[in-house]
C-alpha cells in the first residue's frame, strides 16, 4: 500500500487526507503547529494517523507523495528534506483532480478572484448546473470529491501557492484576473517568478479549453504576447474595445464580442459597483457564455449577486461618515481599485505586515482623495516613507485606537476606508478577524 503524507491539518489538508484514505492509501498527517479542535475531530472520526507540534521525519520521508498545505513555504526545512529524497510534493488540488471527471473552472489573480469565483458559481448554479465551489473558498475541494455526490462542474479559486504544486491538473476554463506585486517574499522577490506561478493556470490546456485574462493589466498582457497557446484566448477590458472578449467602457453597456455571441448587457441592476467589479463581472460572464448559459439568465444572476464580505463592504454611517470594510485588500493593487471607487474624501486605514509593497501607484489617488492616513500596524515605516510628503499620517496599534482617530479626523460626507494593503498577522489572526473587529466597532459607534 502506497503511503501519502499530508503536511498541514487545515481545511485543504484534512480534505486531502480523507480522500487519500478513501482511495486506499496509507495516510499520515503531520502539522508543525497545533491542530484546531474541529479538524482533530475529523482526523479521529476517519481513523487517520496524525501528529501535531512537530514533524517526525522518519515517517514523512517514507511517503510516495506529499500533499502540502499552500501555507507551507518551499524553503521550510522539512520540504527541503522531502525534495532531497526525490519525493514528489503536490497540492490538494492536484491530488483531488485525479478522482473526478468534472469540468474545472479555475480562477486566479492577485485581486478579484474571490468575487469572480463566487459570482461564477452563482451564475452556474442559478442556471441549473450541477456545480460546486472550492479551492480557497468554501469547503475543501478534496473533501467534496471524497464525500459528496459527483458534481459536473467545480468552480475553484486558486492561489499561486496552490498552482505551484499542480502539474497534471487541467482547467477547462482558466481565468487570470490580474498579476500585481503580492507574496513576493515567497518568490525570491522576483516579479517574473510570481508571474510564472500565476500563468501555471494555463498549463495542460488544449484546443477545446479557454484562457480568459485582463487585457488592461500590463503584466498579464505582456506575458500573453510572449507565450504560445493551444487553447482559445479571450480577454476583457475597461479601457478599449476588443475583437475577441468583453469590454465595459465608461458607464456604458457590457459588450461581448465572441465567435457565437455579439451581446450588449445593461449594467442597470448590477449590485457590484466600480471598475474592479466590472472586471469581475466580465470574467464571470465570459466563463458562463463559454459554458453555454443564455445571456438573459446570466444577467439575472449578476443583478441579484451581493458584494462579498470584507471587500468594499459597507459597515455603517456615523455622524454622516460612511465606513467601508475592505479588509480583504491585502496588496496595493486592491487598495488602488478601492480608492478609485470612492466618490468622497477618504480617511484611509493602511498597515499590517508589509509584503514588499510599492505604494507609488497610489500617489495620484492619495493626493486627490485622501484626507489623512491612519496607519495600523506594528511597523509603519514603509507607509510613512511613501506618504509623509502628501498627507498627515497617524500611527495606531489597535482597531479601537484606529477608529477613535478616524472619527476625530473625518468630516461629515467623508468615507473611512479600511483597505490595508498588508497582511493582518501582526495585530489580527486573519483579514476576516480584522474586518469583523472593524464592523463590530462601527456598530458600537452607531
Amino acid at each position: 500500500m502506497d503511503k501519502i503524507v499530508v503536511l498541514g491539518a487545515g481545511e485543504s489538508g484534512i480534505g486531502a487526507a480523507v480522500l487519500a484514505k478513501k482511495q486506499g492509501f496509507e495516510v499520515f498527517v503531520s502539522d508543525f503547529g497545533k491542530i484546531k479542535d474541529n479538524y482533530r475531530d475529523l482526523l479521529e472520526k476517519y481513523g487517520l494517523e496524525y501528529e501535531q507540534g512537530g514533524h517526525t521525519e522518519s515517517k514523512i520521508l517514507e511517503a510516495k507523495e506529499v500533499i502540502k498545505s499552500p501555507g507551507i513555504r518551499d524553503d521550510a526545512p522539512i520540504i527541503k528534506k522531502i525534495v532531497a529524497k526525490n519525493i514528489r510534493v503536490i497540492s490538494e488540488i492536484e491530488f483531488a483532480g485525479r478522482y473526478t471527471n468534472a469540468k474545472m473552472i479555475c480562477i486566479t489573480g492577485s485581486n478579484g478572484k474571490t468575487t469572480t469565483t463566487e459570482l461564477t458559481y452563482k451564475i452556474l448554479k442559478d442556471a441549473g448546473l450541477n456545480v460546486a465551489i472550492g479551492g480557497n473558498v468554501g469547503r475543501s475541494f478534496a473533501m467534496q470529491v471524497a464525500e459528496d455526490k459527483p458534481f459536473d462542474y467545480y468552480v475553484l479559486e486558486l492561489s499561486s501557492f496552490q498552482l505551484d504544486n499542480m502539474y497534471n491538473f487541467r482547467a477547462d476554463v482558466a481565468v487570470l484576473m490580474n498579476v500585481t506585486p503580492d507574496h513576493l517574499d515567497r518568490y525570491e522577490f522576483k516579479m517574473q517568478n510570481y508571474t510564472n506561478s500565476k500563468f501555471r493556470i494555463t498549463q495542460n490546456q488544449g484546443k477545446n479549453d479557454v484562457f480568459i485574462y485582463f487585457n488592461d493589466d500590463p503584466i498579464s498582457a505582456e506575458e500573453v504576447k510572449k507565450r504560445t497557446f493551444n487553447q482559445q484566448v479571450w480577454a476583457f477590458s475597461v479601457k478599449e474595445e476588443l475583437k475577441l472578449g468583453a469590454y465595459f467602457l465608461d458607464n456604458g453597456n457590457l459588450e461581448v464580442r465572441l465567435p457565437e455571441h455579439h451581446d450588449s448587457i445593461s449594467p442597470e441592476g448590477f449590485q457590484l459597483a466600480g471598475k474592479h467589479n466590472h472586471c469581475n463581472i466580465m470574467a464571470a460572464v465570459l466563463t458562463a457564455l463559454y459554458l453555454g448559459i443564455p445571456v438573459d439568465k446570466i444577467k439575472q444572476s449578476v443583478d441579484s449577486f451581493q458584494p462579498i464580505e470584507h471587500r468594499i463592504e459597507p459597515a455603517g454611517v456615523v455622524d454622516g461618515v460612511t465606513y467601508i470594510n475592505d479588509s480583504k485588500a491585502t496588496n496595493v493593487d486592491a487598495v488602488y481599485y478601492a480608492l478609485d471607487a470612492m466618490k468622497t474624501k477618504v480617511v484611509l486605514i493602511l498597515g499590517g505586515v508589509d509584503k514588499g509593497n510599492d505604494y507609488s501607484q497610489l500617489d495620484n489617488l492619495v493626493k486627490e482623495k485622501v484626507r489623512a492616513i491612519v496607519a495600523m500596524g506594528v511597523d509603519n515605516k514603509a507607509i510613512h516613507a511613501a506618504f509623509d510628503s502628501m498627507v498627515d499620517i497617524y500611527d495606531t496599534k489597535s482597531m479601537s485606537e484606529c477608529l477613535k482617530k478616524c472619527r476625530e479626523i473625518a468630516k461629515s460626507g467623508d468615507t473611512v476606508l479600511l483597505s490595508p494593503a498588508c497582511a493582518s498577522f501582526d495585530l489580527f489572526t486573519c483579514y476576516e478577524d480584522r474586518g469583523e473587529q472593524f464592523k463590530n466597532q462601527v456598530k458600537e459607534m452607531m
